[in-house]
């Protein structure tokens, strides 16, 4: 049986240290619903989410303190150190495929395959463990298969729960994805590359998705993916390059030469048009 590396689990959106609640307000302004997340294990990060119909969720997640927080050479700011996120600047900075939680079936290993079968280097990393502890005390599980740090954010990394994945993704009750926004689910997520690295980007992300692009042209490719719970339009990926000064000012501020530009949201009723979070790009479509 084949495995699935195409669903999209969820879109991480980062804010500097100590600011879940703050971020919480700025979101709940936009018109989502925000839920308490959690401490992550090693206590190094917290977040909140925005949960949708289709499944998909959104991660609020900031530092818990900064890096001078921590003595330098101490444990605790090796770890922070060490974080994919670390180094990155805040708004939209990474986002998830749903993983297998399985070390047996590797995800890292079925997409490495896939890149040799394409001539190409290993991209994926062996599995890690992670995990979070909920406000009420329940401690979640999971396996996190991730490109390397200079691949995060323009690749997407695995999250594979060993622990229920409806203890990590709240959906219940029906009111924790009803949003005054009327946002049902994703619409699109649009990343950004220069145009020097658009085909090998290209040629990564089929490796990982495993299925051809829904549709291509010379700087602008489009793979439609699945989500947790059907029903509505699917999401789509969508790399491009730079097709104005803003995104090629945009593309300035990443030294990797790709970000995350901009997460569209579908929404129903007469919700339209783009704003920002205000780290980050969101537009609003039917």
């Amino acid at each position: 049986m084949s495995v699935n590396t195409q669903t999209l689990d969820h879109i991480v959106h980062l804010t500097p240290p100590g600011s879940v609640e703050e971020v919480s307000r700025q979101f709940r302004e936009l018109g989502f619903k925000v839920l308490p997340g959690g401490v992550h294990a090693g206590g190094l990060t917290e977040n909140a989410l925005v949960v949708f119909d289709d499944g998909v969720y959104l991660e609020l997640i900031s530092f818990t303190h900064p890096e001078s927080h921590y003595p330098p050479n101490s444990p605790e700011r090796t770890q922070r150190d060490k974080n994919p996120w670390s180094r990155k600047s805040p708004g939209w900075i990474d986002f998830a495929f749903l993983g297998n939680g399985s070390l047996s079936k590797s995800i890292s290993e079925i997409i490495n395959e896939r890149a040799r079968d394409q001539g190409n280097g290993d991209l994926y990393q062996p599995e890690q463990d992670g995990g979070r502890t909920r406000p009420d005390g329940r401690i979640l599980k999971w396996l996190i298969s991730a490109p390397p740090s200079d691949k995060r954010g323009i690749l997407p990394f695995f999250c594979g729960d060993v622990t229920p994945r409806n203890l990590r993704v709240p959906s219940e009750p029906p009111s924790n994805t009803e949003h005054p926004s009327k946002a049902k689910g994703i619409s699109f997520l649009r990343v950004l590359v220069q145009p020097s690295l658009f085909a090998e980007v290209s040629d990564e992300i089929l490796s990982v998705i495993g299925d051809p692009p829904s549709s291509s042209t010379e700087g602008d490719t489009v793979w439609e993916l699945n989500t947790v719970n059907k029903g509505g339009r699917l999401p789509v990926f969508n790399l491009g390059v730079p097709s104005n000064e803003e995104e090629t000012a945009f593309l300035r501020n990443f030294a990797s030469g790709a970000g995350i530009y901009e997460v569209g949201f579908r929404v129903e009723g007469t919700k339209r048009g783009s704003e920002t979070t205000p780290y980050g790009r969101i537009t609003w479509e039917s």
